[in-house]
């Protein structure tokens, strides 16, 4: 198992650490809120730990579980602190009703970040299309993932494997922006009558 870090404390942040920890990985996380960041810390358990905001992360492998409007200048922030890491972002860059994106083709949010992020740093999306209470359900469910380069996403693969999931790879860059739509698609599906407690799958 290995240690990951979580830059962000709220719901996401907490719901994806608590099922990384409960198979066995460390977690620590990163909150410009230390109050927050410690209440997430604590509502994980297994150890979590709090790292001072804008500390290098001790993870190879980095969550920005944040707000999508603020996931790039987080990014440029922490500059240099990130280089040679795996980032997973998860971010859902909804207009003001959710019934679209604000991004278009080539230039998804995680594209944006890759943009700002080191050279050396890869930049996956994931964690996109699924609901946090389901996601801390702890059922085997299957993630869409996309971005970095393919050593990036078989490390990637790996982790969620190892967090009871069932990576799908997506392909590289190029298709997270169809992945911001599939978080549309996810929130129109509960909207009319499939409920918050639904995930998107394949067979």
């Amino acid at each position: 198992m290995t240690t990951i870090s979580i830059i962000g404390s709220g719901n996401m942040a907490t719901a994806i650490g608590a099922r990384a920890a409960a198979h066995g990985h460390t977690v620590e996380i990163l909150g410009r809120d230390s109050v927050q960041a410690r209440a997430a810390a604590d509502d994980i358990g297994h150890g979590a730990t709090v790292a001072e905001y804008g500390t290098k992360p001790t993870g190879d492998i980095v969550f920005l579980a944040v707000l999508y409007a603020s996931a790039v200048d987080i990014v440029t922030h922490y500059g240099d602190k990130l280089a040679g890491k795996i980032i997973i972002e998860i971010t859902n860059p909804f207009n003001a009703d959710a019934s679209g994106v604000v991004t278009t083709p080539g230039n998804s949010i995680t594209q944006q970040i890759a943009a700002v992020a080191p050279a050396d740093t890869q930049v996956v999306k994931a964690f996109n299309t699924i609901f946090r209470d389901v996601l801390a359900s702890d059922r085997k469910l299957d993630v869409f993932f996309a971005g970095g380069n393919a050593k990036a996403r078989v490390r990637v693969s790996a982790l969620l494997e190892s967090m009871g999931l069932r990576p799908l790879d997506a392909g590289g860059l190029e298709t997270t922006h169809a992945l911001e739509w599939a978080g549309i698609l996810l929130m129109g599906l509960a909207r009319n009558g499939g409920g918050f407690g639904i995930t998107l799958g394949a067979e």
